[in-house]
């Protein structure tokens, strides 16, 4: 049962950021101000379910891989932190920040710049989380032909 938590909540995860991504870039890109002000104040609420979700999935990666030692659970190992930090120091404050910004009408320099922050933030941890699931489903082939070697 935790394989099939752990594998919503990171496909659930990863199609959140994917979608504060391309929302974000399309709507900056082709569509009014106003357009901004309601995508970013949504991101901000989804925020709400975003980040208990990257922290299900974190919780039960690591307890699945707990006294494992696979190539592959390593390197998941080396960018969880990673994709961790980069969201709650990086992705969560930009998102209010700019939800505030945008609701003030503020698009200023300021605003830009966190924004495209948030962008490359965003995007590595895209990446990352591919990475990640990418691991996950070649382990999980791994585990249903042969366990993992503890």
């Amino acid at each position: 049962m935790k394989r099939q938590i752990h594998a919503g909540a990171s496909l659930l995860s990863a199609l959140f950021l994917a979608t504060f991504w391309t929302s974000t870039l399309f709507t900056e890109l082709f569509l009014s101000a106003a357009a901004v002000v309601e995508v970013k104040q949504l991101i901000a609420w989804a925020l709400i379910v975003f980040v208990p979700l990257m922290l299900l999935t974190a919780g039960t990666g690591f307890s699945m891989g707990a006294g494992k030692h696979h190539p592959l659970l390593k390197l998941k190992r080396r960018r969880t932190p990673f994709i961790g930090l980069n969201g709650a120091l990086i992705l969560v404050p930009s998102a209010l920040f700019l939800a505030m910004r945008a609701t003030a009408g503020q698009f200023d320099s300021l605003f830009y710049s966190v924004q495209m922050l948030e962008l490359l933030a965003g995007a590595t941890n895209l990446t990352l989380i591919g990475l990640n699931i990418r691991d996950g489903l070649t382990l999980s082939r791994l585990h249903r032909a042969v366990p993992v070697a503890k």
